[in-house]
């Protein structure tokens, strides 16, 4: 395997001097379409030379090379050498959720509505497995639009987890027990990341709902002007939620499943976050509120039962290294 990551940072390194293989820009770095000699057609992630990013490097490793799911965009090798660092996972030809949600005027994209709810259900699907069912529990920590990749069958995997939270599965009364914590460590003590995860889930349902952009809404007929989540609470205070639906959906056969996923969405958002439901909670309420022909026939078996999988490659012994040098802290879930 070892001969396999080499080709793969080379191809990494040729391509990155050609822009037209530059599929993403980000904070850590820049993603590339590559193609190796087995016909493979991988996306390289090629870290910024900055120690500044080196603990996300890892977190991605800790998560993506010991789990695997179906909503999880899979992790095909990594490399360090020298001052690289590049990440390999299998390309999604579909782009990210964003892209589709919020296309530029030249690549106007229609997502119809089975596809939206379908998309719904399996990022509910894998963070409700990720929150409750894996090996070790994982507070995703940045879910967004944008980290959300759709393969060629439009089937969601979560992606970026540089920011993530990891914790043992062993729960006390009143407290998680942490192996892992994130740059922003001392925040997550106040605010429980699992619930973090429900609240930018509930957004994301929001864009799909509504087709608009979370952070900045403007409706003159309202005198409104401010965030996704406060034009929403605004709706439900004047009873105009219905409005809130993109108008291209409305009409078409599954009004009635478009307004539940909207009022999952809400009760997602809600400012208290003991008030928010869990995530597998929340999967379960759209497992039944979508037709059976949106959910995969082997859905069944990621249920509260399943137990994560790990990636037992010799590769991978590098991260029980990292995982040594980790501190243990504690969060109060009490109080979150």
């Amino acid at each position: 395997m070892r001969g396999v990551y080499k080709t793969l940072r080379a191809a990494g390194e040729r391509h990155s001097q050609l822009t037209e293989n530059i599929i993403g820009f980000g904070k850590t770095g820049t993603m590339y379409k590559a193609a190796v000699m087995n016909g493979c057609l991988p996306a390289v992630k090629r870290f910024l030379d900055s120690q500044q990013f080196e603990k996300q490097f890892i977190y991605e490793i800790l998560i993506l090379g010991r789990l695997t799911h179906p909503n999880l965009v899979p992790l095909l090798g990594f490399c360090i050498e020298r001052n690289e660092k590049l990440l390999v996972y299998e390309h999604m030809g579909n782009g990210n959720l964003y892209q589709w949600l919020h296309p530029n005027k030249a690549k106007a994209k229609i997502l119809e509505w089975p596809l939206r709810g379908r998309i719904g259900v399996g990022l509910a699907r894998g963070l409700a497995w990720l929150h409750h069912n894996c090996m070790f529990l994982v507070g995703h920590g940045n879910i967004n639009s944008k980290c959300i990749l759709l393969d060629q069958n439009f089937e969601p995997q979560i992606s970026n987890f540089g920011g993530a939270t990891l914790m043992k599965s062993s729960i006390t009364d009143s407290t998680w027990g942490l192996f892992v914590g994130s740059a922003d460590t001392e925040n997550k003590r106040v605010q429980c990341p699992l619930k973090k995860d429900v609240y930018s889930f509930g957004i994301v349902l929001l864009e799909m709902v509504t087709r608009k952009k979370p952070h900045k809404i403007s409706d003159a007929s309202r005198r409104f002007d401010g965030t996704l989540v406060d034009w929403i609470n605004h709706l439900l205070s004047t009873s105009g939620l219905y409005d809130a639906i993109d108008k291209s959906l409305i009409g078409q056969g599954f009004d009635g499943e478009i307004f539940e996923f909207l009022k999952v969405a809400c009760s997602c958002v809600k400012a208290s976050p003991h008030r928010r439901p869990t995530m597998l909670e929340v999967d379960k309420i759209l497992r039944n509120t979508v037709g059976r022909h949106q959910i995969d026939d082997d859905s069944e078996s990621w249920t509260q039962n399943e137990c994560g999988t790990s990636n037992d490659r010799d590769e991978y012994t590098a991260v029980e290294i990292m995982e040594e040098s980790i501190e243990i802290v504690q969060v109060d879930i009490a109080h979150s």
